[in-house]
């Protein structure tokens, strides 16, 4: 797994949580619903990278 996958899997869960808030924010379930959505993605893909990192050593 390069960096670049590392940075990209946390930045995608770091947009979910600041899309989640400001969707609390506003009251909006929309953006609530896409906030989460992106932080369970960004959070699903680094278990797998770590999972793939843990069979090749």
């Amino acid at each position: 797994m390069s960096v670049r996958q590392t940075i990209k899997h946390k930045t995608q869960a770091l947009k979910g949580r600041v899309t989640e808030r400001i969707g609390r924010t506003t009251r909006n379930k929309r953006l609530r619903r896409e906030g989460r959505t992106d932080q369970i993605s960004g959070n699903l893909k680094q278990s797998g990278d770590k999972a793939k990192n843990a069979f090749r050593r």
